[in-house]
């Protein structure tokens, strides 16, 4: 009777099994940490190379937090293109370089149109398209994507997967949220840093409260990088 009982009972489900959007988030919160620090780490060596000094600075996509969604959403794109099914490591490489390079073509270009701001000018470096990519760097890309998809994503995958069902959800619930908070508040401030460079007054409390939590001086400690421009030649 035992025995019967024990095979009725159904295979205890697993949080974010598969290719679900709770795995895809926390592929994104890894890719966007791992670039945060990736840049910094690599601002930090280069300065040193160049300087012979040691200067942290700050290279994220959001005012709160070691965040850099470009890198996120870098990261989800080459997940859902790519991890689906296996292929040789020089096709990921490829295909993660026109990703990954396009992307970060087509990123350069938004910032620049809708915010009026430049965080990269790769112009004067080697092999770039219109300053907003390189060739080398979309070769960085693609090794980053062989990476991810042979390395980064079965571990993670393995990880989330092992979570507490119920923790596991109310867990990643509380990260969207605490992230799209984030994102409003750090795209808000940057939308309302260009107006308020083409002397566009606040005319709602959204507007004054951003010119008086976040003028260009707070901004300019979170976007160290990002330089404010009139029209790009």
């Amino acid at each position: 009777m035992k025995n019967k009982e024990l095979t009725n009972v159904a295979p205890k489900k697993k949080f974010a099994e598969g290719m679900c959007f709770y795995k895809v988030f926390w592929i994104f919160l890894f890719g966007c940490v791992f670039g945060a620090y990736y840049e910094e780490i690599l601002n930090l060596v280069v300065h040193y190379h160049y300087h012979h000094e040691v200067v942290w600075q700050l290279r994220r996509g959001v005012i709160y937090g070691p965040i850099s969604p470009i890198y996120g959403f870098g990261a989800v794109l080459m997940i859902l293109a790519l991890g689906r099914k296996k292929r040789p490591d020089w096709q990921t490489l490829l295909y993660g370089g026109l990703i990954g390079g396009g992307f970060e073509y087509i990123v350069s270009f938004l910032q620049e149109t809708f915010l009026g701001t430049v965080s990269w000018d790769y112009t004067n470096e080697l092999l770039n398209i219109n300053g907003r990519t390189t060739i080398p760097f979309m070769i960085v890309w693609g090794l980053l994507a062989v990476v991810l998809v042979k390395i980064v994503y079965p571990t993670i995958s393995s990880i989330v997967e092992s979570l507490p069902e119920k923790f596991g959800k109310i867990l990643t619930n509380i990260l969207i949220v605490l992230l799209a908070i984030d994102f409003a508040v750090s795209w808000g401030a940057l939308i309302r840093q260009q107006l308020r460079h083409n002397g566009v007054p606040p005319f709602t409390v959204v507007g004054e409260f951003f010119d008086k939590y976040y003028p260009d001086e707070v901004l300019k400690e979170s976007y160290a990088n990002m330089v404010v421009i009139e029209v790009r030649d």
